[in-house]
């Protein structure tokens, strides 16, 4: 008898998790476009986070990624990651010519 009453609560319990997740309402529910990669492309709902064109130390000291369902905004991320990298290859170039110049200047 134990044995048919676990059987049961089984079923009960998969009947009850397919009605809540296997199921869609009539119509299609939600229509959400995916990615060609198979993901859902996120809504941008904060501002984008942008440094200024010559960031300072304390400009990426400030800087605050919004949380996203698997780490931070990525869209955010590499916006600022190029920005960074823009200004630090500017800056390189500087310091190249100011180093040419010396030499040249001596």
């Amino acid at each position: 008898m134990s044995i048919f009453l676990v059987f049961i609560a089984i079923a009960v319990v998969g009947a009850v998790a397919f009605a809540v997740v296997g199921r869609q309402p009539p119509g299609g529910g939600l229509a959400v476009p995916a990615h060609p990669a198979g993901l859902v492309e996120p809504a941008p709902s904060l501002p984008a986070v942008l440094l200024p064109d010559d960031p300072h130390p304390s400009d990426v000291d400030k800087i605050r990624f919004a949380p996203a369902l698997r780490g931070y905004r990525m869209d955010q991320v590499d916006e600022v990651l190029e920005k960074l990298a823009s200004a630090l290859a500017d800056r390189d170039e500087i310091i190249a010519d100011l180093r040419r110049t010396r030499q040249d200047s001596r």
